[in-house]
């Protein structure tokens, strides 16, 4: 019989393309989401999955889902990601992207469930660090709530895997996220870049916003660690299978930093089009670089 995994929050970009890994790999996925940031329609290779509409932050709603199945593991990406939102609504990051992991793991614990895959970010790393990231520089001192939000819940990890003899844990770090198997489509304007120069190629939007010129960096635009999605979610199958029991910690990046306009040139080269843009203000939240060591 295939094993059962819960993916949390499995119907946004990186969820879906790793649901869709995992059925290749021969796993039975199981998907909640509350839909707040992603369309209720899934890609059509993800037909026949079972998919929930729950409020992970809401120990009934998900207890409903745990009653009826019994996984394997969880794969817990369920958390609002937008890092300028973040700043302007802490409170709103913190309930949900903590409470969510708190009430997860509580259900898993009443469970039997003993392995966790966690969806974490490099916004952990402390920005004074130096570059690249590896998985052994500070943490902490993050730029935004959004970033907080994910070291605190780093720790609450590593307290309840530190309890428990017998638990698993990966800490996936992901860096920035492009492409994929299936396309990212957000409600309202994207707050991640690849899905915005993807709308104004689509004409959906008249131009791309970039925000900011002035940083310390080789063109004044931010300088990130692009990854396909696709080798973000197949990273997502060896923790499944990870015999022994302990906490775990994986960037998931390319080693390549590449600024805001490389990549608006990239993608014009790649599809021979031409993406209007405009420089606007700085994005609160953002640093100038952020890179692993690949």
């Amino acid at each position: 019989m295939a094993k059962q995994i819960l993916l949390t929050g499995g119907a946004g970009y990186i969820g879906s393309n790793t649901a869709l890994e995992l059925l290749n790999a021969g796993y039975e996925v199981v998907i909640v989401d509350n839909f707040c940031n992603s369309d209720e329609k899934l890609d059509e290779r993800l037909a026949g999955i079972p998919v929930y509409k729950a409020d992970v932050t809401k120990y009934g709603e998900l207890a409903e889902v745990f009653g009826k199945y019994d996984f394997h593991a969880v794969i817990h990406f369920a958390a609002l990601k937008a890092v300028g939102v973040s700043v302007r609504e802490p409170l709103e990051y913190y309930a949900n992207n903590v409470g969510g992991l708190l009430t997860t793991l509580r259900l898993m614990q009443a469970h039997g469930v003993n392995r966790i895959v966690y969806s974490s970010s490099a916004t952990v790393y402390d920005p004074a660090g130096p570059l690249p990231y590896t998985e052994t520089s500070p943490v902490g001192n993050a730029n935004s709530p959004y970033g907080q939000t994910k070291v605190i819940c780093e720790q609450i990890i590593r307290d309840y895997t530190a309890s428990n003899p017998g638990f698993t844990a990966h800490l996936l770090r992901y860096f920035n996220p492009i492409k994929g198997a299936v396309k990212e489509k957000p409600r309202g304007v994207p707050n991640n870049l690849y899905p915005y120069i993807q709308q104004v190629h689509e004409g959906l939007r008249e131009k791309l916003t970039v925000n900011g010129n002035d940083y310390p960096t080789r063109d004044g635009t931010c300088v990130r660690d692009y990854i396909d999605c696709t080798k973000i979610a197949q990273s997502h199958i060896a923790p499944l299978e990870a015999e022994t029991p302990g906490l775990y910690i994986k960037n998931i990046g390319t080693g390549n930093g590449t600024t805001v306009l490389e990549l608006i040139r990239q993608y014009e080269q790649e599809n021979n089009c031409v993406i209007p843009y405009e420089i606007g203000p700085r994005r609160a939240g953002d640093i100038p670089e952020c890179y692993c060591a690949g």
